[in-house]
């Protein structure tokens, strides 16, 4: 498989086919995929929300600035954030390093103790800007995935987070939601996939030293 030519071939799909489902094989290769992707110091700070259901689905609709995406995709992803990153987070982090790895104590303590002291001189703002970048970063390897396994996917920044986080209880899970990933398969009538894909041409976006 040519991954340009299946970077070529994926796009923002504007009209999925509602009829047309992702296999649960599918739908554990992009939770596996949300799960590898590379994050600031392995924190993963981040959380993915996967909504099948299509009467939830539907109820966000309208949340959504009315982007019929999110009912017609077979699934839809919501990657969240934490609401905050606190000590505890960092010490179940480097206790699963303990446990996967078995790397001793003494090993990690400095380490554990410099990003608690890295977080804490961060405002909440700060902590969860840090959060948002981890975030657009598994969006981008997501996208890649799905162009790889054929899925069609649509990233959308365009939502209204505070009643995404309210209709989903996001706030007790101390989340917050940031980016929407509808996935599934593009309708034969969507005019956006046969448009050609409009970009710099390469020697004026790759700088050569």
């Amino acid at each position: 498989m040519d991954i340009i030519e299946q970077l070529e071939w994926r796009y923002a799909t504007k009209k999925f086919d509602a009829r047309k489902k992702l296999s649960p094989k599918k739908v554990k290769i992009l939770k596996n995929a949300f799960n590898l992707t590379a994050t600031s110091f392995g924190l993963q700070t981040i959380k993915m929300v996967v909504i099948s259901e299509q009467e939830l689905r539907s109820s966000l609709v309208k949340y959504s600035y009315n982007q019929d995406q999110v009912k017609e995709a077979s699934h839809l992803l919501v990657i969240c954030i934490h609401d905050d990153i606190s000590d505890a987070d960092i010490d179940a982090h480097f206790d699963n390093v303990v446990t996967i790895r078995n790397t001793p104590e003494h090993i990690l303590s400095p380490y554990r103790e410099e990003l608690k002291a890295k977080m804490k001189a961060m405002t909440n703002q700060e902590r969860q800007e840090w959060s948002i970048k981890q975030a657009f970063i598994v969006l981008g390897n997501l996208m890649t995935v799905c162009a790889v396994e054929k899925i069609d996917s649509c990233p959308m920044e365009g939502f209204i987070a505070e009643s995404y986080d309210e209709v989903l209880g996001l706030k007790a899970e101390n989340l917050k939601s940031v980016l929407l990933l509808p996935v599934g398969y593009r309708a034969e009538d969507d005019m956006f996939a046969s448009f050609k894909k409009v970009r710099k041409d390469i020697k004026n976006a790759i700088i050569e030293m």
